[in-house]
């Protein structure tokens, strides 16, 4: 029997609470078939809950130490007719070492566009049009945006469409002053 901390029984007893019983031991009792079953289900899913139906408790508690007993499995919960088992799976060191290997190679990845270009010699990135017009995309043809322009110098010497006139922080030319001050009555 693999022994637990109460931390560790604690953990597996959470985990174990949505769980379903996998196997169902009948009137029979334990069969050689039927703790087979139970080491199979507990290879696949490392904690498993078992039901066993029968009135007589001594039997259920006998029946929960015998296969705790003989599958080296951990007891984590007897509860009436549910039990809780656990066993660790083995670590295979074969699929350790296949689940470090990636399927993907190492770098940044490339799309089929990067590799094509990439194929025909041709250096990626963008393509370059005429000033002013866009080159691709769904707006291909199109003038481009003020922004575009202006980064490239091209309405560097156009006037702005604000009017001339004082700075916004200037408060004295206007009439309302923005903050009223608070008159204190008496």
């Amino acid at each position: 029997m693999t022994a637990l901390s109460p931390l560790e029984r604690k953990a597996l007893k959470a985990r174990a609470h949505h769980l379903n019983p996998v196997v169902l031991i009948g009137d029979a009792g334990l069969t050689p078939a039927v703790m087979r079953e139970i080491d199979l289900a507990i290879k696949s899913h490392e904690l498993i809950k078992v039901r066993m139906m029968g009135d007589d408790r001594d039997a259920r508690t006998a029946a929960y130490e015998s296969i705790c007993g003989e599958l080296h499995c951990a007891p984590v919960q007897h509860i009436g007719k549910l039990m809780v088992l656990y066993r660790p799976k083995p670590v295979d060191p074969a699929a350790a070492a296949a689940a470090l290997r990636s399927r993907r190679p190492a770098g940044p990845r490339r799309t089929k566009k990067q590799l094509a270009q990439q194929a025909t010699g041709k250096p990626a990135g963008k393509s370059v049009g005429r000033p002013g017009v866009r080159s691709a995309g769904k707006s291909a043809g199109r003038p481009a945006s003020k922004s575009v322009l202006k980064s490239a110098g091209k309405l560097a010497g156009r006037p702005s469409r604000k009017p001339a006139g004082r700075p916004f922080g200037d408060t004295a030319s206007r009439a309302t002053p923005l903050f009223r001050p608070r008159i204190k009555r008496t």
